[in-house]
Formats: C-alpha cells, structure tokens, sequence
C-alpha cells in the first residue's frame, strides 16, 4: 500500500470534515440551507446542524488519526454521497463533493486489506 497517498487522502478528508464542523458552528445561518428539508421539518435546523457537525469533527479525528479507516473512509463517502443527492438542485456548487466522494472511496481502497486497519478494528 502506497503509504503517502494514504496520509494525503486521510488528511485532505479530515480537513475538509473539520473545515465545514467548525464553520457550521460558527456560522450557523451559512450553513443550514444545505440542510435536508426532510430533516429540518422534523428537528430544529441548529440542532441538525449541530449534531451533523459533531458527526463531522469525530470522522475528522479518525481520518487524522488514522483510525478506523475502513469505517471513516466508507462514512466519508456516503456522507459526501448524501450531500450532493440532498442538494441536488445546486451542482454547481456540490460537484466538488463528487470529487470528495471518489476520494473517500479511493482511502477505502487503499485500506480496505491492510493488516493494520484489520487489528485496528478488532480494539
């Protein structure tokens, strides 16, 4: 396995994970229009956000960490997935995403057999 790609696509992701839970945080009303209407006609937006963006800081410190691959790396993937189909109607600004998703879907790849990953999960 090709240990630099590795590093790099864990990162990339965390990033992008933490980048967003942070901004979500402290910039609420910026955020929750990507909201799914589905969601914020049942819960109070904040609260979706909020939890969304705790969900998001906790796959950004196993993407960093490099823990949990294989299950970070496949969340990462559906999330990503899950945003660009739930906000469908604005592609010009989700195709990003798309590319997110690949990326997500390429760590799982790389670490999908590897022996580390495997003793990892067994913890």
């Amino acid at each position: 396995m090709n240990r630099t790609a590795e590093i790099i696509l864990r990162w990339g992701l965390a990033f992008t994970f933490f980048y967003a839970a942070i901004a979500g945080l402290l910039n609420p009303n910026d955020w929750i229009g990507y909201l799914p209407g589905f969601l914020t006609a049942t819960f109070p937006a904040g609260l979706v956000l909020a939890v969304f963006s705790v969900y998001e800081i906790i796959l950004a410190v196993l993407l960093f960490a490099g823990r949990k691959l294989r299950w970070a790396s496949l969340l990462s993937a559906l999330t990503f997935a899950g945003i660009v189909i739930s906000n469908i109607g604005i592609l010009e600004i989700t195709f990003r995403d798309v590319g997110l998703m690949m990326a997500a879907l390429a760590l799982y790849e790389l670490v999908k057999n590897n022996k580390n990953t495997k003793a990892e999960e067994e913890l």
